[in-house]
């Protein structure tokens, strides 16, 4: 490939690892697959994911790029498909993220909102496609349904909170300190309660007239399972993609059929290629607009630069982060 350095600066993680062991190597540039673009990575963000293959508790997909990172925005240096050299896309990613240089599918990309910086951009594919996933495609939320939102100051928890309010739902959510309630409410929820003060249950039929949410986005897992059943109406949808409080436990069963309760679980990672391009053209059409117009905006908490992936890593670990961390590559 013309003009392409051999070789590339990328995050070195040999897992199990902890965050003052990533530095900094001279790996290959990757070499792209047919429809695939090469990107010239300027940014990307991290993700409860990258802490857990860091640490061996979630190894990359078959075929999948062993360095850490499920996002990227940077410009095109080698073209596929529609895309040429130039363009500047932003894409979620099944690893590789963490380089100067990472291959994408190029039906999986999208265009950089006009006059977006980098840094900005990074805070919106993985966080995004993955609410619109789990909200829009699985979840089949409606106008005028109520949805309850655990977390709702990470990265899927504001992209998850914008999404449902744009949609015409009402949006229910916890965060754990007064600045994340206040990020929360100021992105469109009509109640935010304090994450720590659960159960959330009565609150939150309380505030739905007693009748309860019709969906449930909940990143915690076994522990918060009692209070998810308890929170939904009849018909209502439990969608899962994370267990940040554990997987295992004593569950009830019981309401899954005495109230007709649908559970779905996914992660965007291990969707399969169609799909996720299918995603990929269902959510674009109407998300990216509304970065454009500022009706829907990425919320990042701190940008770093790549040689200071130790620092992101450890400021995720501390649960201090409202909204993306990014990294700087370029």
């Amino acid at each position: 490939m013309v003009g392409i350095p051999e070789h590339m600066r990328a995050v070195d993680c040999t897992p199990p690892a902890q965050a003052t062991d990533l530095r900094i190597v001279t790996l290959p540039t990757p070499t792209p697959r047919d429809g695939e673009l090469l990107v010239k990575v300027e940014a990307t963000a991290l993700n409860r994911a990258d802490l857990l293959q860091r640490r061996g508790g979630y190894p990359p997909p078959a075929g999948a790029s062993p360095i850490m990172g499920l996002e990227v925005v940077g410009t095109v240096v080698h073209p596929a498909g529609t895309w040429s050299v130039g363009d500047r896309v932003m894409a979620v990613v099944t690893g590789g993220g963490y380089a100067e240089y990472a291959c994408v599918p190029a039906n999986e990309a999208m265009a950089v909102p006009v006059g977006m910086r980098s840094t900005d951009a990074a805070a919106i594919p993985e966080a995004f496609l993955t609410a619109w996933l789990n909200l829009i495609t699985l979840g089949n939320l409606r106008a005028g349904e109520s949805i309850f939102i655990h977390a709702g100051a990470s990265g899927v928890g504001t992209a998850a909170i914008q999404l449902a309010k744009h949609w015409g739902a009402q949006v229910i959510t916890a965060a754990g300190t007064d600045a994340k309630r206040a990020l929360c409410a100021q992105l469109g929820a009509a109640v935010v309660r304090d994450s720590r003060s659960g159960p959330h249950a009565e609150a939150v039929r309380q505030a739905t007239g007693g009748v309860g949410v019709h969906v449930v986005l909940d990143m915690l897992g076994a522990p918060a399972w009692a209070d998810n059943c308890a929170m939904l109406t009849n018909g209502g949808r439990l969608l899962l993609l994370g267990f940040l409080l554990g997987s295992e436990g004593e569950l009830d069963l019981g309401p899954v059929l005495t109230r007709s309760l649908t559970i779905k679980g996914t992660t965007l990672r291990r969707t399969p290629a169609p799909q996720k391009a299918a995603l990929v053209a269902e959510a674009s059409p109407w998300l990216l607009p509304r970065f454009a117009q500022g009706h829907l905006v990425p919320v990042v908490d701190r940008v770093f630069a790549l040689e200071d992936v130790a620092q992101a890593h450890l400021h995720m670990e501390s649960n201090a982060n409202a909204g993306k961390i990014i990294l700087q590559i370029g």
